[in-house]
């Protein structure tokens, strides 16, 4: 099939055809602008002696002495140059003893790598760069804190905090009932803004218990002596504020401060900056409002943008030549950004000449995308024109890469995720409907079975335990079998069971789509009633990951073939995680927008640039969503929100260096979507803003749904569980009312009473 006619050099429904090219920049440098009279000279020409020739922008920034800068590096403009340049200029020609430097950077190999490059400076001597202090946030307060007798472990491995929570849920028998990932997150998200677990508000039992969760996770660690990397910042700020002496220490000893990627700062480590900073404050920040694209995780647009307001005198620097991206590359991403209005007016110049266009495309589907996109990738290394490694594949969501990931497994293209080590067939909220797929092709499948019986509200651990106990004296052909003969059920358990036993059966005898469908039936509302699970994930989300399932499945004509496809699918996945490190191969990259950030490519193909994805349907409707906490200067949360997702857009194309292909499917999970807002207003359609009209139809949709609709808190006599490690309840309904028996709570088996409690009633 040859689709490659239909891509064009303009997006669909454009006013204009094409955009002005961005400007020129002079080739003017270093060399011309600073003459051998000036006393400075003898750096600049040390500088270019190496090759390292600098702009006006780029000399103002190395030149700046003392007192506060802020440099605003465009993406592409040479922000590392500038900052090891100014340095070495320090050392060099203000003869700053390098033990007062303290340079901060977001990575290790940023520090490593900022070092490597100051030691390649003229006139540094290796005893004088190594002088310099330089390094993360963590590890430079980390060395802190022991040089003041703190003594713990560091505790850095993710996967061993989980296993620590995952312990304090199973004592708490919550095991099925959190995800230990959330619960870290809301802890270091506190943390960062400078609170403790103390701090937690608990004004309803589900704030109570996870509370006590991550109380007893702080005493754990406590107790074997660790600190995480949220601990080392937050103790290193108490110790600051407490040992005036201390601060005075580290004030006198780091007189120049230089930080990196300033944009994706969070509050505490700005709070520690400044306080070191004081009261000299000849502190250089370099960084890009317009790559602030990490709110989720902390960062702090506001400290980047309301700089001055801390310090007045600062000096305003702005790189704004790309050295990246060709003409029409920086032409697009200027026109793109420069709708956003919370941010630092700059327009980016270009120092290459202008080359290939970028390209659009309007596929129907993201499973057409998908085959048009790798058709395309075919051909160009076919024909000589690109390696594979030459190009990335940016996303925005896990979710939207389905289907081009499966193409590509699908025609061996080599590729590279750069995931946590997860297929989208692997996500926890699509895995137990999957395993239900699977326990019907094989009635045996263990792992598949456990996976389940949370949704079963079956507490896990005791059910297996109980299943491999009666393996041994009276063997089943059908595990669920034996889940009628669990101890304590009560007959609407029985009920519930068999149901389930019943739709298991004849699973593997409907299409993929129609079985997904039958599970979805009551998988859904397991999910929505489920609190503890979407404590930091809004409920459409998890039904939008629930669509794309059903969307891959489509094309499968048996559960069986879906399945096997699946777990090649993951196999090959497998197969490429461990390979990630070697570089060398000559692979595609296949990356979400946010970890494509500080990266380049010579290809760029964008996928989803379409509404509801890029930007994504989260942020359009964030002024309804409560899960989300979007600040803003004064405004709604749906326009910081989509100002978020406009700096995405930014993200994307300035990875680009000499290409960029942008596809935007028309049809999203079976509905029409227009073309991305972002690429729109760049080729002269009016900016969009939601008419009172969209969102009066917005809210009426979303109000239909009971999750979304308006309530009341009223008294109602319910079933509440009488154990204190569980929160289990639901309504009494009109037939229970005259009973005195007590239940079973579906969640720990333990004894459920009647009680008055407060519950919503939706209007």
């Amino acid at each position: 099939m040859e689709n490659l006619n239909a891509y064009q050099t303009y997006p669909k429904g454009a006013k204009k055809l094409e955009l002005a090219l961005a400007e020129l920049a002079s080739n003017k440098s270093s060399v011309d602008l600073v003459s051998d009279q000036e006393s400075d000279a003898f750096y600049f020409r040390s500088l270019e002696a190496t090759g390292m020739q600098l702009n006006q922008s780029q000399i103002d920034a190395v030149r700046h002495y003392q007192g506060s800068a802020l440099v605003l590096a465009g993406a592409g403009s040479g922000k590392t140059r500038v900052l090891t340049s100014r340095t070495g200029y320090l050392i060099s020609v203000h003869n700053v003893n390098p033990k007062n430097i303290l340079l901060v950077t977001f990575t290790k190999k940023a520090a490593e790598e900022m070092k490597d490059r100051i030691a390649k400076l003229p006139g540094l001597s290796k005893q004088m760069v190594n002088g310099i202090t330089a390094g993360t946030f963590h590890s430079i307060f980390y060395r802190l804190l022991k040089s003041q007798g703190y003594n713990q472990q560091i505790l850095s491995s993710e996967k061993q905090k989980q296993i620590a929570i995952k312990m304090i849920l199973k004592q708490r028998k919550l095991q099925d009932l959190y995800e230990p990932e959330t619960l870290l997150a809301i802890l270091s998200s506190h943390k960062n803004n400078m609170k403790t677990v103390q701090d937690i508000q608990a004004e309803n039992s589900l704030e109570k218990e996870i509370k006590a969760v991550l109380t007893e996770y702080e005493s754990w660690k406590q107790q074997k002596q660790l600190l995480d990397f949220d601990d080392m910042l937050l103790e290193a700020y108490k110790l600051l504020k407490t040992d005036e002496r201390l601060l005075t220490a580290m004030q006198k000893r780091f007189q120049y401060l230089l930080c990196d990627e300033w944009q994706d700062t969070n509050r505490i480590q700005y709070e520690l900056i400044k306080m070191i900073a004081k009261p000299s404050n000849h502190l250089f920040v370099v960084g890009d409002d317009d790559q602030t694209i990490f709110s989720f995780n902390g960062a702090d647009s506001s400290i980047i943008l309301r700089f001055s307001d801390d310090f007045p005198e600062v000096k305003k620097i702005t790189l704004d030549i790309n050295y990246r991206s060709t003409s029409h590359i920086v032409s697009l991403s200027n026109n793109v950004i420069k709708n956003n209005e919370l941010r630092h007016k700059k327009t980016l110049k270009t120092s290459k000449d202008p080359d290939q266009k970028p390209i659009y495309l309007s596929p129907d589907t993201t499973d057409d995308e998908a085959k048009w996109l790798v058709e395309k990738i075919i051909k160009d290394v076919q024909f000589g024109k690109r390696k594979y490694s030459d190009i990335a594949i940016l996303h925005r969501t896990a979710t939207n890469s389905r289907a081009i990931f499966d193409q590509m497994v699908l025609k061996k293209i080599p590729f590279i995720t750069y995931t946590k080590g997860e297929t989208f067939y692997e996500h926890g909220i699509v895995k137990p409907v999957l395993d239900y797929l699977r326990l019907s092709l094989n009635p045996q499948n263990k792992i598949a079975l456990e996976n389940i019986l949370p949704s079963m509200y079956l507490n896990r651990e005791n059910t297996i335990k109980y299943i491999e106990t009666e393996e041994m004296f009276t063997p089943e052909k059908k595990l669920v079998n034996y889940l009628l003969r669990l101890p304590h059920l009560k007959d609407y358990q029985k009920k519930q069971i068999n149901q389930r036993m019943k739709m298991i059966d004849k699973l593997h005898e409907l299409s993929p789509t129609s079985a997904i469908k039958e599970v979805r039936s009551f998988y859904d509302k397991y999910l929505e009633a489920n609190d503890r699970k979407t404590l930091t994930t809004d409920k459409e989300m998890m039904k939008e990951t629930l669509s794309e399932l059903l969307t891959s499945a489509k094309k499968f004509s048996s559960v069986k073939e879906y399945i096997q496809f699946i777990d090649e699918i993951n196999y090959k996945h497998n197969q490429m995680f461990n390979q990630r490190n070697k570089m060398e191969n000559d692979v595609i990259s296949l990356m979400t927008i946010h970890r494509a950030k500080g990266l380049e490519y010579p290809v760029i193909y964008l996928i989803g640039a379409s509404e509801t994805i890029l930007p994504h349907s989260s942020a359009l409707e964030a002024d309804e969503r409560k899960d989300l906490l979007i600040a803003g200067e004064g405004k709604k949360k749906i326009e910081c929100a989509v100002e978020e997702e406009r700096r995405l857009m930014y993200v994307a194309i300035t990875r680009a260096k000499e290409e960029i292909i942008i596809s935007s499917p028309s049809l999203y999970r079976g509905r029409k979507v227009a073309v991305s807002r972002f690429i729109m207003e760049a080729y002269g359609v009016d900016k969009v803003t939601r008419s009172h009209e969209e969102m009066n139809k917005t809210s009426k949709k979303r109000k239909s749904n009971p999750i979304n609709r308006e309530f009341k808190l009223v008294n109602a006599l319910v079933w509440e569980c009488t154990s204190s490690r569980c929160n289990g309840w639901k309504q009494v309904n009109k037939n229970e009312k005259e009973t005195l028996d007590p239940k079973v709570c579906p969640l720990c088996k333990g004894v459920m009473e009647k009680k008055e409690r407060e519950v919503k009633k939706y209007s």
